[in-house]
């Protein structure tokens, strides 16, 4: 199945087009119904369900996962919002196929240990009324399984439309993954998601010509050394220290540099903070900075840069940040943290390969009104992207990748155990190391997050930032290729 994420109105384009290419909408109906109920049916025995349908093709996706629960043997019933004869089109013609029982959604109806929310699918606009209101309050997740996205949440933000929403252990969706399914907080309301393939021909996604995608190892490629290679081959990344008592950070961003492969680091340090950094750094190398003619120096030297972790605010800070970015034939750079707040709010463009990577605060002071405007945050990241003429990672528990040309990946790896100081510093040298080593910044920043997370996966709880550059080698190993042998 792939890794693209499609919007509502995509959904209902690539179902127009699975018509048109010869496979009817009620094929697809058919097609999601017993795919719901196999789903159901892998994780669950036997047991009183009830499905909830509504007045449209999510009621009747419902009535033919009833259908098809029942001939596997359950005991399902129907409970619906609108009568079959005033129903039309695919979801009339799949509720007529339906000779089971039937009871309308609010009357005194039996008691059911599963509910199949079936009742609005992505395309809603509108909060939830009546009778769905209080079955929405009413249920726990652990309780529900829902056809396409909870009933209530909004299909392109994830956001709630009002205070009742289902909320479920298992979502079943087809085709691809909508926003709702990978942003918060409509992503935690989803419990597992599934996507199911119901027959819609590739050629009708292909027609969409979709840019976001979920992030995965499949979207880019790891730059792997030869057996001929050298440090030297494996690029140079050159970390911003802050001052005495404020280096933590670089080192952090240092060492994850090193660690995902670039072949020298070197931490450029204020006089004052050599000592201090030298005496915690071996494989890393210490270069002094004793004016701001250092700082353009190397980036005109270095292969890759990163500037803003524990870096300073003050003016003489700035100068040093502008005169990396000014530099002649410089090198792509990473910004986060300090960097990000002395340049804010972003009146100038950077260069394409640079990358910036924003928490939420630091993003609403370096692009004001553009997240609280977007439709979501996905829209957000790739304005500020075509605004700043940079890569973009906007940082959270949904964290987006974004392109100037519009591209995008969302992150779904990861844990909570991630929000703890000192992990975006890890998560800026993981970008520049990969840079550094011929990866273009898009593919770079998307393949930084995935790993970084996958990292923090393995350590859990207790994680703290230290842990990620030394357990990152396990994750890169489980994806490095296989050496070639010679078979007979």
């Amino acid at each position: 199945m792939g890794r693209e994420i499609v919007t509502v109105a995509e959904m209902a384009a690539i179902d127009a087009a699975a018509t048109r290419l010869g496979v009817p909408t009620r094929t697809l109906m058919e097609n999601a119904g017993q795919a719901v109920a196999g789903e159901i049916a892998a994780r669950l025995g036997p047991r009183p369900t009830a499905v909830l349908c509504g007045p449209g093709n999510n009621g009747g996706d419902g009535w033919v996962a009833a259908r098809h629960l029942r001939a596997r043997g359950w005991p399902v019933w129907v409970e619906t919002l609108t009568p079959k004869e005033a129903l039309r089109g695919d979801a009339a013609a799949a509720a007529a196929a339906w000779d089971g029982e039937t009871h309308t959604i609010g009357q005194d109806n039996p008691m059911a240990d599963l509910f199949v929310d079936a009742l609005f699918g992505a395309g809603l606009s509108r909060a939830l009324e009546g009778d769905a209101a209080r079955l929405a309050q009413a249920l726990r997740p652990e309780r529900v399984v829902a056809i396409d996205i909870p009933s209530g949440i909004e299909g392109d933000t994830g956001q709630p439309l009002g205070e009742a929403h289902f909320r479920a252990a298992l979502t079943v969706t087809f085709v691809r993954k909508k926003l709702a399914h990978v942003l918060y907080p409509g992503r935690a309301h989803c419990g597992e998601v599934v996507v199911a393939d119901i027959g819609a021909p590739q050629a009708a996604i292909d027609e969409q010509r979709v840019t976001l995608f979920e992030n995965d190892p499949s979207l880019w490629v790891l730059p792997w050394p030869d057996a001929e290679a050298h440090k030297h081959a494996r690029g140079h990344v050159m970390v911003a220290s802050g001052g005495r008592a404020r280096t933590g950070a670089a080192r952090l961003a240092a060492r994850a540099a090193l660690r995902v492969g670039a072949g020298l680091v070197t931490v450029v340090s204020p006089s004052d903070a050599i000592d201090e950094n030298a005496a915690q750094l071996t494989a890393i190398m210490v270069r002094e900075a004793v004016s701001e003619d250092a700082y353009g120096e190397l980036a005109h030297t270095a292969t890759c840069g990163v500037i803003g972790p524990g870096f300073g605010l003050s003016d003489a800070h700035y100068a040093n940040l502008r005169a990396a970015l000014d530099a002649k034939d410089r090198c792509p750079l990473v910004l986060d943290a300090d960097a990000l707040t002395l340049l804010s709010p972003i009146t100038d463009g950077f260069g394409a390969r640079d990358v910036i990577t924003p928490h939420v605060g630091e993003f609403r002071r370096a692009f004001p009104g553009l997240l609280s405007n977007a439709h979501n945050r996905v829209e957000a990241a790739r304005a500020a992207a075509a605004y700043a003429h940079c890569v973009v990672v906007l940082k959270g528990a949904d964290t987006v990748v974004a392109a100037p040309d519009g591209r995008a990946v969302v992150a779904t790896n990861g844990t909570a155990f991630l929000a703890t100081a000192g992990s975006g510093d890890v998560l800026a040298g993981a970008v520049a190391g990969l840079i550094a080593q011929g990866m273009k910044s898009f593919e770079a920043a998307a393949a930084a997050q995935w790993l970084h997370a996958a990292t923090a996966e393995r350590v859990g709880p207790g994680l703290i930032a230290e842990d990620l550059p030394e357990r990152l080698p396990q994750v890169l190993k489980a994806l490095a290729p296989e050496p070639a042998k010679v078979h007979g």
